[in-house]
């Protein structure tokens, strides 16, 4: 179907539904020789999987990817790696009630409009479950970047709600359910705590940071660095915002603040978040999405039937009732997907370009968005 291959040089062709008997990709583009196993996949896709907390959904994934093909003894061979992940905890009976009936804020409106049919078993095509194949392809460009740049990258919740989330450390991420920069997390449970009891939902934001990241990634105009990560991260489910550096907060800003002054010593600041001229600084890369709340929510909604007819909508699946919470290991492939396809672009066409980097670029104390 159009719109389900992500990349030209890396490509990414995402296939399946969330009810369906698996999911899963073929990444066509990968330069041969990678050390790559399951395990350097398994790792991210822990990181997304469902039931890992009562603050998302219980659906149980053990999302077991399999390497299919294009791995032979280890290395990638330059061929196609088909990656699959098997779906084993479908409960479909819990969408008998939306065959006809349109849930309000999803995509069933639009899909059955389009195609004349959909699939309202977990939203078919249109659920975030299709987001487990892509964190499958990031973490093979995760790897590759890392080993060819030393790009490391590495995202966190900023805001969950209403409530703003300071950062304290990277340390914290990967010790709490939410992806949070802080110590303590019991205020951002009972949050959660208190929108599932009464039957609603949440968005958040979540910020990404790719350090180590080579000068000259992107192209002008159309094909802008910034730009393609931009179309990547709307591509999430749910993502309705996306800011590149300062974002709209350059709006309020000065120029004599927001143009990032150079030194001898490297870049003063990192307003631009890392891009200048849809090419990269080599400066960190930094992104900024906003997650809408879940539509899927106990509350009685208002809609309509295929026959237009008013009805009222309850919805019974398991649900996160924020999706943000496993939205950062999501942001991050997608983000390094965008690297790793510019990357392979930026070696076709200006292979035989050496220039060294009059300075060391990366902030290393400067790395929230």
């Amino acid at each position: 179907m159009p719109g389900s291959t992500f990349g030209t040089l890396f490509a990414v062709t995402n296939f399946g539904e969330s009810h369906g008997p698996a999911i899963g990709c073929v990444i066509d583009g990968c330069p041969p020789g990678l050390s790559l196993s399951q395990a350097d996949i398994q790792i991210d896709l822990n990181r997304r999987r469902p039931g890992t907390s009562r603050h998302v959904t219980q659906r149980q994934e053990a999302d077991q990817v399999e390497i299919l093909s294009g791995v032979f003894e280890g290395k990638t061979t330059g061929t196609p790696i088909a990656l699959l992940i098997r779906n084993t905890d479908q409960r479909s009976k819990d969408y008998a009630n939306l065959l006809d009936t349109f849930r309000p804020g999803h995509a069933d409106y639009t899909y059955w409009h389009k195609y004349g049919l959909r699939d309202p078993r977990g939203g078919g095509r249109s659920s975030a479950r299709l987001t487990a194949p892509m964190v499958a392809a990031g973490a093979v460009a995760k790897k590759w970047l890392h080993e060819h740049y030393g790009t490391v990258i590495h995202g966190y919740m900023a805001a969950l709600g209403e409530l703003p989330i300071p950062f304290e450390a990277w340390e914290h991420v990967e010790r709490n359910a939410f992806f949070a920069p802080i110590a303590d997390v019991s205020l951002l449970e009972n949050y959660m705590d208190e929108l599932r009891k009464v039957g609603d939902s949440c968005g958040a934001r979540i910020n990404i940071v790719a350090d180590q990241i080579p000068v000259g990634l992107g192209t002008p105009l159309f094909d802008k660095l910034d730009a393609q990560i931009a179309y990547a991260m709307m591509g999430i489910n749910a993502v309705k915002g996306v800011e590149i550096g300062a974002g709209f907060g350059s709006v309020a800003q000065k120029g004599s603040t927001h143009g990032d002054e150079i030194t001898p010593q490297g870049f003063r600041s990192n307003n631009a978040g890392g891009v200048l001229g849809g090419i990269s600084t080599g400066q960190p890369i930094t992104v900024s999405i906003a997650i809408k709340p879940t539509s899927s929510i106990r509350s009685p909604r208002h809609s309509i039937d295929r026959a237009g007819n008013p009805v009222v909508v309850e919805t019974f699946g398991r649900h996160d009732p924020c999706v943000g919470i496993r939205a950062t290991p999501i942001a991050e492939a997608m983000l390094a997907l965008v690297l790793m396809e510019q990357a392979l672009w930026q070696r076709a066409q200006c292979a035989d370009v050496q220039i060294s980097p009059l300075f060391t670029t990366s902030l290393s104390n400067n790395k929230t968005v």
